[in-house]
């Protein structure tokens, strides 16, 4: 996903499951009604066992992911240990608020989905773009795609659920979007955070022509 502040539009989605994280994110990238990119990156592994998904302007949510990768890194040097979950979160949180209240010609504007796995257990976390943090018990989505992601969410979520049934879910999220959102779209990718560590289940382009 190349640098460019005018790439919007998505649907992310973050499912907890009683033994791990599933992350999942379209690929489409749109500015106005025109498809920028098909192949957009939109979950991104900040250490091996944290990830994020990310929403809004592309450039800044980026920059941002860039951003706490390198704050966690000198984290561990200096103190030699690492650092949990809700640290990593508010820690992002923070450069967020900060990024959002910037004097700026562009504004500023991203959404990430965080989740990961510590010595306490395994969290997912939602940070608005105004810097607001709070930890999800069961699901969450975002982008323009979400409203159609929800649908499925609520309807087929349940406590108990597994990863495997937890990838499952946010597939048939994804597809619920993709049929109705026209900012989403081109592929999915599906990422699951286990006490294994972070695994890549799902990195599928979708073929949108005919061929006769």
């Amino acid at each position: 996903m190349e640098e460019n502040i005018t790439k919007h539009g998505t649907t992310t989605i973050g499912i907890v499951c009683k033994d791990g994280v599933v992350l999942a994110a379209d690929r489409r990238a749109t500015s106005a009604n025109y498809i920028v990119d098909k192949r957009a990156k939109k979950i991104y592994e900040i250490t091996p066992n944290l990830a994020v998904t990310i929403a809004g302007v592309a450039s800044d949510a980026q920059l941002l992911v860039k951003l706490v990768r390198a704050e966690l890194s000198l984290v561990k040097l200096r103190t030699d240990r690492d650092v949990t979950v809700r640290e990593s979160a508010n820690l992002l949180a923070g450069i967020v608020y900060q990024n959002i209240r910037k004097l700026s010609l562009i504004p500023g504007i991203a959404h990430f989905i965080l989740g990961g796995k510590d010595k306490y257990g395994i969290h997912l976390y939602e940070i608005y773009p105004d810097g607001t943090l709070s930890e999800v018990k069961d699901f969450i989505s975002s982008g323009s795609g979400s409203v159609m992601a929800y649908g499925v969410l609520e309807t087929l979520y349940k406590a108990d659920i597994t990863v495997d049934e937890g990838v499952k879910l946010a597939v048939k999220g994804l597809n619920a979007a993709l049929q109705r959102d026209s900012a989403s779209g081109s592929g999915m990718d599906v990422i699951t955070i286990t006490n294994k560590g972070i695994k890549r289940v799902i990195s599928k382009e979708l073929q949108e022509k005919v061929e006769i």
